[in-house]
């Protein structure tokens, strides 16, 4: 690995350590794989770890001095450097867990590159902080977003940290949204992918500041070098003080999918 990964540029380390990454994943899927719990119904699977310990192979072979944040294995260096990868090795773990081949590796340099990789259909979407690109099968397409499909997965997992003004399940009671839009459940953020992909049109979570977790980071990132809307559900831009996410593929949708949210905030709290 140290000699594949000489000469890479960043966005190569992020797409080699994300393919590493899923390579792990895809070999022990299927396994009867220990548990480590982590509370709350969390829990990580030895597919985790191993995904994380091969994402970071990749990373210290071609970047030793830059520091790591894992989902498994926390910081590995100063917390705030200035390089600073954030890694989740395999986001799914309950899908991974009970045989659902919908997950997601995710790998991203903060401010810069990322890349998510697809173990079971191959895909890496990848950027370079400026552009972004699917490669499948040794060829690289330039992602193209669209709401032309009108799907929208809503995280619907707990806790709901902005109730009772909000919760991302209650922006399936608002008529116009099932009369718009069709939901989707995939409970991994591979559906962030999808947006910049064109394959979603857009994708609404419940959080507080999500650009530095190693959930969303590297999904973050791929929609916005791909020119989806990105911002929190109050309509706000992403950051420290941000709450959530709405990514859409247009602005159109965006703006509709914010007027559908703060109709449900409304009807909550009147």
């Amino acid at each position: 690995m140290i000699n594949s990964t000489v000469g890479l540029d960043d966005v190569d380390v992020a797409i080699a350590a994300a393919r590493a990454g899923a390579e792990a994943v895809r070999a022990r899927y299927g396994q009867r794989l220990t548990r480590v719990d982590k509370g709350a119904g969390d829990f990580a699977t030895e597919a985790d770890v191993a995904a994380e310990e091969a994402i970071l192979d990749v990373i210290r072979a071609a970047r030793p001095d830059d520091a790591v944040h894992g989902e498994e294995g926390g910081q590995r260096g100063a917390a705030d450097a200035v390089r600073q990868w954030w890694v989740d090795p395999l986001c799914g773990t309950l899908n991974y867990a009970v045989g659902t081949m919908l997950v997601a590796v995710n790998v991203a340099l903060r401010d810069g590159p990322a890349a998510v990789a697809d173990p079971f259909s191959g895909e890496v979407f990848f950027t370079d902080g400026a552009t972004a690109w699917v490669r499948r099968d040794g060829s690289d397409t330039r992602l193209a977003p669209t709401a032309a499909n009108g799907l929208v997965d809503v995280n619907l997992d707990p806790p709901f940290p902005s109730a009772p003004g909000f919760r991302a399940v209650d922006l399936l009671a608002h008529p116009g949204f099932v009369a718009t839009f069709r939901p989707r459940v995939v409970s991994t953020t591979l559906a962030l992918a999808w947006v910049a992909a064109g394959k979603r049109a857009a994708y609404v979570t419940d959080g507080g500041d999500l650009t530095g977790s190693v959930h969303f980071a590297a999904g973050i990132a791929l929609c916005r070098a791909a020119g989806c809307v990105v911002t929190g559900v109050d309509g706000a831009p992403t950051g420290p003080a941000g709450r959530g996410l709405v990514v859409a593929a247009d602005a159109g949708t965006h703006a509709l999918l914010l007027s559908m949210i703060r109709a449900e905030a409304r009807a909550v709290t009147s």
